[in-house]
């Protein structure tokens, strides 16, 4: 299963201890490391990074899940998650993004003081034995959560929510008297704006979690390369369901797309 783990110490080089620790159970095959961050928060509430591991598939922190994470946490001190919902919505969709929910957020929040370090990790992982006894025998906490298609699901209520609003504007433009007419022209122009940004969004991160979950995908096979019976066996159940995760994503894009094709090979008709 793949999950977001974020891992509490209270120094520096006790996160970096962790981070050595948490690579060796990779090569041990007890987990799957796809992207690992060395992190720190700052006095002020914001977040350096440490470090950023170039040995797993995904390389750069920067447009992966544990990146948005990151962007999350290192954002504005001393808002609870309900003003950030409003003034700060960026936060949310970072949240999205990484596939984990506001109780994870707040956990880690609350967990991750002024002047603490973790190690930040995306992984596939079947058992918390391995990686709690470890990492426990080091001084850290660890916070873990299933990584879920929350980016999935909020896009396409996002979609939905636009294509209501638009529909009930051209009902009511169909109605409405001429000099009425102009102003809500104008109106659903400007939500078929933001439709088409939306679905652009959505082009770009389903082409995004495609090459991140090709690369993950990639870099397990050559691990299965050699491998015992037993622990080639675990990487291709990791494997498939990268696989399944990555089709359903794509069918859910494919879904809100093919929506507006059908409408536009409606108007090349008429």
């Amino acid at each position: 299963m793949e999950k977001m783990m974020v891992i509490v110490f209270d120094s520096e080089s006790k996160a970096y201890e962790g981070s050595r620790a948490l690579k060796q159970l990779d090569d041990e095959g007890s987990i799957a490391i796809h992207a690992e961050s060395v992190m720190k928060k700052n006095p002020d509430g914001t977040i350096t990074v440490e470090q950023s591991a170039d040995g797993f598939p995904v390389r750069t922190v920067g447009g992966t899940a544990i990146g948005a994470l990151i962007g999350a946490l290192g954002g504005p001190v001393g808002l609870g998650i309900g003003a950030m919902a409003g003034a700060f919505a960026g936060s949310f969709a970072d949240l999205q993004a990484a596939g984990v929910d506001v109780d994870f957020f707040d956990e880690v929040s609350a967990t991750l003081a002024p002047g603490k370090c973790a190690v930040i990790a995306d992984v596939s992982e079947e058992w918390d034995t391995p990686v709690d006894t470890t990492m426990e025998a080091l001084g850290g906490n660890v916070l873990r959560t299933l990584r879920s298609s929350f980016e999935d699901e909020q896009r396409a209520k996002d979609v939905a929510a636009l294509r209501a609003e638009i529909a009930q504007l051209k009902a009511e433009h169909a109605k409405a008297h001429a000099d009425r007419k102009a102003k809500l022209q104008a109106k659903v122009d400007k939500l078929n704006a933001k439709l088409q940004a939306k679905l652009d969004q959505v082009k770009l991160r389903s082409e995004q979690i495609k090459q991140e979950a090709d690369a993950k995908i990639q870099a397990l096979q050559k691990k299965t390369q050699g491998a015992k019976a037993d622990l080639k066996a675990t990487m291709e159940a990791r494997i498939n369901q990268i696989r399944q995760d990555r089709e359903e994503s794509e069918a859910k894009a494919r879904h809100l797309l093919a929506q507006d094709l059908r409408k536009a090979a409606d108007r090349v008709e008429r």
